[in-house]
């Protein structure tokens, strides 16, 4: 196994015992950058200088006998909405060029603190304001594509040019890519992991989280991020954590919601089937199986873009005005509409939004989690737009990426989306896990359960390498 495809609980170990360095595992990181960036273009920015210099600190701390924990000389990729010091913020939006950072983003900060590499910034749609990513290519076939917004933070992991990612989620954007490329993507309860220092899209449905390999991983980075942050108004004191599950695979107990609505409609075949037959292995393994019902379905699509649009038109507002052209066609569309929309229509999508969240509590009493797909579909190929389902319906790409992972920053309930095979072109399926509001033990523990019984994903195809100018 070569150094860039240990998972972050397998690199941990080997710096722990001294059987790799963090030189090491940075060096292989940024080598395997320089081979299939050229294809895939997972990074807005790479920062080769950064993360050797945290690697030298590593090593020479680990070499004294001060270990600063798992994440210690991790090579990580951060989501280009994230500020780091002295490093570019670009949104991957031309309205950011020139800027740089003043100073860390509370969760820069803490991975910094835990000793995490910073190997580069992400590329994110636009602003977070998408579900493809188009600069970014998919990692298990370039010709479709990667989601979004974190397609770059998906990418990069799956394609191991970062142990570990961090993306945000206002309708999606951890779990969507993380279900495209076969990685686990984690969106936490809203205000357990701070957003201070973090490009918003929409204050009251932004996320922080993780983008790992395994649940495991994903448990021991929410480790290091979670925790109450005065800065960030949304942000929620609760006790330390420590987020590990433990190595059984035993259930017993667990109640699963399995849905009967909504979350199975207007979903391919293969993926449905994937999923069904997962949920029947976190069965076997113990859990209890529970019909249920998702309230409210008719007004999700309707509450999330009445709160994301408006919120994101409001934070736009500057330079909107003053430079439009900046901005990619179809986001500036959308800061446009939003604009459009009246005080009367915001309320009512907060109000709709509360009924939604009670509802969600009254049917989160009956079970633990509830299982069900994480996208409807996998990855299409670049450029389609619609999908066009056995019912005759038409849906465009990014409502169709987007309805299943709406509901959980609606509600801000934990979701977990972990891989579960393939479809019959060789694209990854995912399983969404969500819990009840600051579950997230629950939600790891049966993603991690499921994932030892051996079923997940092994690494994309290698890329072919880039062919270069032509003659």
């Amino acid at each position: 196994m070569q150094p860039y495809e240990l998972t972050v609980a397998q690199a941990a170990g080997a710096v722990r015992t001294r059987s790799i360095s963090p030189v090491e595992l940075v060096d292989a990181a940024l080598e395997r950058i320089a081979r299939v960036e050229p294809r895939l273009r997972a990074f807005a920015t790479v920062t080769a200088e950064h993360a050797r210099a945290a690697a030298l600190r590593a090593e020479t701390e680990v070499a004294d006998g001060t270990h600063r924990g798992p994440l210690h000389g991790i090579p990580a990729g951060l989501k280009d909405l994230i500020d780091v010091a002295g490093v570019a913020t670009t949104a991957s939006s031309r309205v950011r060029t020139g800027h740089r950072a003043e100073r860390d983003s509370t969760v820069a900060a803490r991975l910094a603190a835990a000793g995490a590499a910073f190997v580069g910034k992400t590329h994110t749609h636009e602003f977070a304001y998408g579900l493809t990513t188009p600069q970014t290519a998919n990692a298990w076939d370039p010709g479709r594509v990667a989601g979004g917004s974190s397609g770059g933070s998906a990418v990069a992991v799956a394609a191991g040019t970062a142990a570990f990612a961090l993306g945000t989620d206002t309708g999606g954007s951890i779990r969507v890519p993380a279900a495209l490329n076969g990685v686990v993507g984690l969106k936490p309860t809203y205000g357990l992991v701070p957003r201070h220092g973090v490009t918003s899209l929409a204050w009251s449905l932004d996320h922080v989280g993780p983008l790992t390999r395994t649940v495991e991983d994903a448990a021991l980075v929410l480790t290091a991020l979670a925790g109450h942050d005065p800065r960030d108004p949304a942000s929620v004191a609760v006790p330390a954590v420590d987020y590990r599950p433990g190595p059984g695979t035993d259930l017993t107990g667990l109640r699963v919601g399995v849905p009967g609505n909504y979350y199975f409609d207007r979903v391919d075949p293969e993926v449905e089937a994937a999923v069904r037959r997962a949920i029947a292995r976190l069965e076997e393994l113990g859990a209890r199986l529970v019909d249920v019902e998702i309230p409210m379905t008719r007004y999700v699509r309707a509450i999330q873009w009445g709160l994301m649009v408006p919120e994101a038109s409001a934070y736009h507002e500057r330079t909107l005005r003053t430079v439009p052209d900046l901005y990619g066609a179809d986001v500036r569309v959308l800061l446009e509409a939003g604009e459009l929309m009246t005080a009367g229509d915001y309320l009512r999508a907060q109000r709709a939004r509360t009924l939604l969240r009670q509802a969600w509590q009254n049917m989160l009493e009956a079970v633990d989690l509830i299982a069900a797909p994480t996208v409807p579909l996998t990855a299409v190929k670049s450029g389609r737009t619609d999908v066009v389902w056995a019912d005759g319906s038409v849906e465009s790409v990014a409502e169709a990426y987007v309805r299943l992972s709406a509901p959980a920053n609606l509600t801000g309930v934990p979701a977990l989306t972990v891989p579960v095979g393939l479809d019959s072109a060789g694209l990854p399926i995912g399983m969404q896990l969500m819990g009840r509001p600051f579950g997230e033990a629950a939600v790891l523990r049966a993603g991690h359960a499921y994932e030892r019984t051996g079923t997940t994903l092994g690494p994309p195809p290698e890329p072919a390498p880039d062919p270069g100018p032509g003659p």
